[in-house]
């Protein structure tokens, strides 16, 4: 038996043995990782991994979100708000809805718990889809959208979620309710990542002018940034997911005030081999997941009903994603011109093809669905629990190892490769004309 600190030890040595293979042969690690984990975990003498949502939640999904919108370049970011809206919150609830659709009329799921499980796929997660586009160089203002996207997104779909389960456990859904209850999650997570991203950067300068600390505390101060303002968050009950969005963008624009050259260049080194474990374990452990579910499942339901489930949710997540992106790039430029306002050229229907083979699901997703209560507030079963986690997998599997794989080979064929496209430099700006 396997001491949880040995299990850990052991799985980032796999994570590390895996991520050679993957460079080796040229796939994305996120992909491989993912395979390889669900290979070992349905071994018989696999030990079994039991992944806490809550550990999920608060271990791995701040700093990653916070290092993201650090990286980000706001100006960048700011250029692109509008598409990177329209993905990130209209997408996301679009996705819902159509998910919820499939999932009450083919697979049976009560409207309440339909919900549930289109809020818990509808959030794509863009590690490995940023990782192939960079390696392929596709046109940096993709690159733009989906890191952008990536940073909002989880936060619309934590917050519908949370909205949907209070719905199963009340049997009933107000929209009105739910939209005040978005709105309040949404503001207040944002003001508290601004009040502690803005902190942190007085708290930086201040250390840096007293000389009170030197480099290796400045970049603890760094790796608890992004606890600080998740935590009180979600104690108000308000979006963590936002508050470490917005501290990470507030510092990073910033951070020629905060750092010196040398820091910065020192912190940056300690925040990616940072990421790169967290990413490393969180995508081997989603392969893991999937034993336990097949074990609580395989009773109570036949296998090629579950295959067909599968597969209907997972094509309504992709599909409702190309429904959404072509209509999106090109009626609010459309009315833009209709009303007389400053606009931007139309993007060529390839590039909008790529952004929507883009949409591949991980760990905020499996989070998501591990997460959900065993009984609701009235101490009844919470219903379809099971089912929902093996079908959020398996929308996992479909679009991380499925379109994940596919991807270099549908930019190819759209002659949008090009060299690899480093990570942005400080003070890089990306064109405005975004699909």
């Amino acid at each position: 038996m396997f001491h949880p600190v040995e299990l850990v030890l052991a799985l980032v040595a796999v994570a590390v043995g895996l991520g050679v293979v993957a460079r080796r042969m040229r796939v994305p690690y996120p992909i491989l990782l993912v395979v390889g984990g669900l290979l070992l975990g349905l071994q018989p003498w696999a030990p079994s991994v039991a992944l806490d949502p809550q550990v999920v939640f608060l271990l791995f999904l701040p700093p990653l979100l916070y290092a993201a919108a650090f990286q980000t370049e706001w100006a960048d970011f700011r250029l692109n708000l509008r598409p990177i809206v329209l993905l990130a919150v209209g997408l996301v609830l679009f996705t819902t809805a159509v998910v919820a659709v499939v999932a009450h009329a083919v697979v049976g799921l009560p409207w309440p718990c339909a919900f549930v499980l289109g809020a818990i796929v509808s959030p794509p997660d863009a590690v490995a889809a940023v990782a192939v586009t960079r390696r392929i160089g596709v046109p940096p203002v993709i690159i733009t959208l989906l890191e952008g996207e990536s940073l909002v997104n989880d936060a619309t779909a934590l917050v519908v979620l949370r909205v949907a389960v209070v719905a199963v456990s009340a049997g009933s859904f107000s929209v009105a309710d739910a939209g005040v209850q978005f709105l309040v999650v949404a503001a207040g997570g944002v003001a508290l990542g601004l009040a502690g991203g803005w902190l942190a950067v007085k708290l930086h300068a201040w250390l840096d002018r007293e000389e009170r600390a030197d480099a290796k505390l400045l970049i603890t101060v760094t790796l608890l940034t992004p606890f600080a303002v998740y935590l009180p968050a979600e104690h108000l009950h308000v979006s963590g997911v936002l508050a470490a969005v917005t501290a990470g963008l507030w510092v990073g624009s910033r951070c020629e005030q905060v750092f010196s050259p040398a820091l910065y260049e020192e912190a940056r080194a300690v925040w990616e081999w940072v990421e790169f474990v967290l990413n490393a374990l969180i995508f081997i452990l989603i392969g893991f997941a999937l034993r336990p579910v097949l074990d609580q499942l395989s009773d109570n339901y036949d296998p090629l009903d579950l295959l067909g489930y599968s597969a209907a949710v997972s094509a309504a997540v992709i599909l409702s994603r190309f429904v959404w992106v072509f209509p999106g790039a090109y009626v609010p430029r459309w009315l833009d011109r209709r009303l007389g306002l400053p606009t931007t050229p139309y993007p060529p229907p390839r590039a909008v093809f790529v952004v929507g083979w883009t949409g591949m699901r991980g760990v905020v997703s499996l989070a998501a669905a591990l997460a959900l209560p065993t009984v609701t507030a009235d101490g009844k079963p919470f219903q379809g629990r099971d089912l929902i986690q093996f079908l959020t997998f398996w929308v996992i599997f479909a679009t991380l190892v499925g379109q994940g794989l596919t991807l270099p080979w549908v930019v190819r064929r759209l002659g949008l490769g090009g060299p690899p496209v480093p990570p942005p430099a400080e003070g890089a700006h990306v064109p405005e004309d975004e699909p």
